[in-house]
C-alpha cells in the first residue's frame, strides 16, 4: 500500500518513528513534511497529503499534529477525503470499516508512540464493510457535492 504522511512541527516528534513502523509493516510511504521542528502551519501539509490521496496517487494518508484535530479538519476540506482524528485503536478500526476513511490523524501531544502504533495498525488492517454503510458514504458525498455547486441550490436527497 502507498501511504502519504505529513504533519506540523509538533507532529514531527512522532512522525519519523511512525514512518519507520509503517515501512516495517511492508508499506511504501512518502513524507510530505515538515522535516524539522521549526514552527510551521499544519494546513499546508494537510492539503498536500489530502490532495495526494484524493488524486489516487496514494492509497491512504496519515497526518500528525499536536492534537490531530486541526489537521484533520483541514484535510476534510479536500473533496473526496474522509479524515478521522483518533486517539485510540477501536475508533480507528471502525472509521475504516464503517466510514471508509482514507486519512488518519492523531496528536503527538495526545498519544504516545506505542499507542500511535496500535492506532495506525488497526486503521491499516481494517477494511471497509460496505453494505448499509455505503448509503451513508453516498450521503456524505452528496453533501460534499452540494457544497461544490458554484452557488447553485440543489436539494439533498438524504
Amino acid at each position: 500500500m502507498k501511504i502519504a504522511i505529513g504533519g506540523d512541527h509538533v507532529g514531527q516528534i512522532l512522525k519519523p518513528e511512525i514512518i519507520e513502523y509503517i515501512e516495517g509493516l511492508g508499506h511504501e510511504i512518502k513524507d510530505f513534511g515538515p522535516f524539522t521542528t521549526e514552527r510551521t502551519h499544519y494546513p499546508i501539509y494537510a492539503k498536500q497529503v489530502a490532495e495526494a490521496v484524493a488524486s489516487g496517487e496514494y492509497d491512504k494518508g496519515i497526518l500528525i499534529c499536536g492534537t490531530g484535530v486541526g489537521i484533520s479538519i483541514a484535510a476534510n476540506k479536500v473533496k473526496g477525503i474522509r479524515a478521522v482524528c483518533c486517539s485510540e485503536p477501536y475508533s480507528a478500526r471502525l472509521s475504516r470499516e464503517h466510514n471508509d476513511t482514507n486519512i488518519l490523524a492523531f496528536g503527538s501531544r495526545v498519544v504516545g508512540l506505542e499507542l500511535a502504533k496500535m492506532i495506525v495498525e488497526e486503521w491499516l488492517i481494517a477494511s471497509y464493510e460496505g453494505g448499509r454503510h455505503g448509503t451513508r458514504i453516498e450521503m456524505i458525498a452528496e453533501i460534499e457535492n452540494h457544497n461544490d455547486l458554484d452557488g447553485e441550490s440543489q436539494k439533498l436527497n438524504c
